[in-house]
């Protein structure tokens, strides 16, 4: 049969779905009622600083890689996010895990399961090993990509698989934290740098040229040092030398010597 525009109306492709097919069966209509819903998921992120880095970009790829890992059997229907908050830091003393605990523990919670985009953003230490019991207590699911799907807390090896990734999470934290320390020392002992902070009185901050670092030249940050105030350094060498003078006196001066208090001693009366 032919399509006629003048007689069939505009619409070719309505008109070509209800012709009959080869067999003389119509062809049906493909459902458009959405997929079932499957497991609902609560996704938890979290991110270490709000000034180095972005809070859409840092919840996205987290977010990907939860969507990846929950594909096919479901999908995230809340989301709990924290911001500036360390992975040090409690589950109960994060603002957007606290919420995600207390929903946890509702009845008409409206989620299965957590996922997470990755271990180290919402676990450190021992945490998940404190979170285990609430979960299973309340029959709530936790998806870890590195443990390919839900965690199966009657598992030895997925057990010993979140602790090796607990102290991993740890060490990583130290090692930064020790990085950034020996960093700082060598570039103010070799390079005399500025690190930041309010300037202790005597000094004050003068340019020392344009960073070393050619991404952050580029955006124009320069270095700074310290260097004595003239307004301020006279009366910190005044403090000093009074300190100093002060000591040499009493080197030479004696030392006084101390006496021995003596009590009286009451006698009995006929003694």
């Amino acid at each position: 049969m032919q399509y006629a525009p003048e007689l069939d109306g505009p619409d070719l492709l309505g008109w070509w779905i209800w012709q009959p097919n080869q067999r003389g069966r119509q062809r049906a209509r493909r459902p458009t009622t959405s997929p079932p819903l499957g497991i609902r998921f609560a996704f938890y992120g979290r991110m270490s600083t709000v000034d180095f880095q972005d809070r859409a970009s840092s919840c996205r790829w987290q977010r990907n890689y939860a969507e990846d890992l929950v594909a096919g059997h479901g999908r995230i229907v809340v989301e709990f996010f924290d911001e500036g908050v360390s992975r040090r830091a409690a589950w109960p003393d994060r603002p957007q895990a606290a919420r995600l605990l207390t929903a946890v523990a509702d009845p008409a919670r409206g989620f299965d399961a957590i996922v997470v985009g990755e271990y180290e953003r919402a676990f450190h230490g021992q945490q998940l090993e404190q979170l285990t019991p609430t979960l299973v207590r309340h029959g709530v699911q936790l998806w870890l990509p590195e443990t390919y799907g839900p965690v199966d807390f009657d598992s030895p090896r997925q057990l010993a698989l979140l602790d090796l990734l607990g102290v991993h999470s740890q060490r990583e934290v130290s090692r930064a934290r020790h990085r950034t320390t020996a960093a700082m020392r060598a570039q103010a002992e070799l390079q005399g740098r500025h690190l930041g902070g309010r300037p202790p009185y005597g000094y004050r901050l003068v340019d020392a040229g344009p960073h070393p670092n050619r991404a952050h030249a580029a955006w124009g940050r320069r270095l700074h040092r310290l260097e004595p105030d003239p307004v301020t350094a006279p009366w910190v060498r005044w403090i000093f030398e009074q300190r100093l003078a002060r000591s040499q006196r009493g080197q030479h001066r004696p030392r006084p010597q101390r006496h021995r208090r003596t009590v009286p001693v009451r006698r009995r009366p006929g003694t």
